[in-house]
């Protein structure tokens, strides 16, 4: 485990959308040695990155792992298994497959949770969805993730949903052609190109 917070900003998280942005905490599904989410002090430093939380709100979540271990340990455990069960319904709608119900059941077990802490209150344009802002409690990113998947899986995006074909990333694909096969260009787009030219001279 890190002494320090994980720096989410050196890894260039896409901020497509909030879910896709947490199921990205790994560019590994399969290996925990690369998980960037190592601990809840990293949770909260994603929280950051993504704008759920300003420093003061982080800092006090900080505080609040530091001064209960065994609950932020056990909060951690939650957030991976609930990013792994995101991560797995969304590769099978990249797949045009069933979701496993066990996955189904994690998510919707959090949705359930994540509503009891939401009201509805007038807007410009009739009634919206609030929270209940209570940022300092330590199960909030949670709540904010899981309602995100519920959002982004019964929204028209869902079908420009893709993996990455250099790493297990999520990403949605609006570009004109519909074509696009990595999460960044930069990164995994160029690696990939490497690769091509490396088998291709080796081949020569």
């Amino acid at each position: 485990m890190r002494n320090e917070p994980f720096d989410f900003s050196t890894i260039r998280m896409l901020h497509e959308h909030l879910c896709l942005d947490f199921v990205n905490t790994t560019p590994n599904h399969q290996n925990p040695s690369e998980d960037y989410l190592d601990s809840y002090v990293d949770l909260v430093s994603w929280g950051l990155d993504v704008g759920l939380l300003n420093m003061d709100e982080a800092q006090r979540l900080w505080e609040v792992a530091n001064q209960r271990p065994s609950q932020a340990a056990a909060l951690h455990q939650k957030a991976v298994t609930l990013r792994e069960a995101i991560y797995r319904i969304l590769l099978s709608i990249t797949k045009q497959q069933t979701p496993e119900s066990a996955d189904m059941d994690t998510l919707n077990a959090a949705l359930a949770e994540t509503m009891s802490h939401m009201r509805m209150i007038p807007s410009d344009n009739g009634f919206a969805w609030a929270w209940d802002g209570d940022t300092s409690h330590p199960e909030y990113l949670l709540w904010r993730v899981a309602w995100s998947a519920g959002e982004l899986l019964m929204s028209d995006s869902l079908k420009y949903l893709r993996k990455c074909d250099g790493c297990d990333w999520m990403f949605l694909d609006t570009s004109r052609s519909r074509r696009r096969r990595w999460c960044d260009m930069n990164t995994c787009g160029n690696r990939a190109k490497a690769r091509r030219h490396y088998t291709r001279t080796r081949g020569g």
